[in-house]
């Protein structure tokens, strides 16, 4: 077992269980992708919230961690070579996961790929385009008079969806018969789009219905279920 005291994310959220995964998150879109991918490869792993409200990810010692100030982050005190390993960004924490377990993702490398490419697409497309869009459905910039940056993401945000919903139409998920990263990378977004932006009406997502079905067995998934609670909040 690594001591992992050397890490100064230690000093601020201290360790029970040094034997295990740490998770350093909070239950957004992006954070309840690790947690839940740790649910469904039931590796052993401590949790600890990350809080906005106290600005924990502004602190030198969150930074240590994940120096772009954004959650999740891990802490693997078992990483390669037997050493421990600290990781930030959800889609490289995802990939690390499958390749360390084994799971969730393709052994034959053109499946591996096409499956990254996927997380890509969430990453670089649904992710920053629902995010800009629940904005201004949501927060603040529901308020704005001039509605055409408004109207702008909710362009985008269905043109993101008809991609998808066209790759799942006869597929079970993203990448065919078999759950991945891919899915458990874009699912919690689509779920945030419709829930807690509140913006399934203005994106019209009932047109999309190869997304809806699959979105529906993504939540019926136990481990889904958990993750989406995980961290919970203070």
């Amino acid at each position: 077992m690594n001591d992992l005291a050397a890490f100064p994310v230690t000093q601020k959220w201290p360790i029970r269980h040094p034997d295990r995964l740490q998770l350093y998150s909070l239950p957004t879109p992006n954070g309840v992708k690790v947690s839940i991918m740790l649910e469904e490869t039931r590796l052993p792993y401590e949790v600890h919230l990350v809080n906005f409200e106290t600005q924990d990810q502004m602190t030198p010692e969150f930074l240590s961690l994940s120096p772009n100030n954004k959650i999740p982050a891990i802490l693997d005190p078992n990483g390669p070579g037997g050493k421990p390993l600290a990781l930030f960004e959800s889609g490289a924490i995802l990939i690390y996961l499958a390749d360390k377990t084994g799971l969730f993702i393709p052994p034959d490398a053109a499946g591996r790929y096409e499956t990254i490419q996927w997380l890509m697409f969430q990453m670089g497309g649904i992710g920053p385009m629902f995010g800009q869009l629940g904005f201004f459905s949501k927060f603040a910039g529901k308020d704005y008079e001039d509605k055409r940056p408004r109207d702008r993401y909710v362009a985008e945000a269905r043109r993101l969806l008809g991609v998808l919903d066209r790759r799942l139409e006869g597929r079970d998920w993203i990448m065919g018969k078999k759950y991945s990263i891919a899915d458990i990378a874009v699912f919690p977004w689509v779920r945030n789009l419709v829930g807690f932006y509140e913006a399934g009406e203005l994106v019209g997502f009932d047109d999309f219905a190869q997304v809806g079905r699959v979105l529906a067995a993504f939540v019926e998934r136990p481990a889904v279920a958990a993750g989406l609670a995980i961290p919970k909040r203070a």
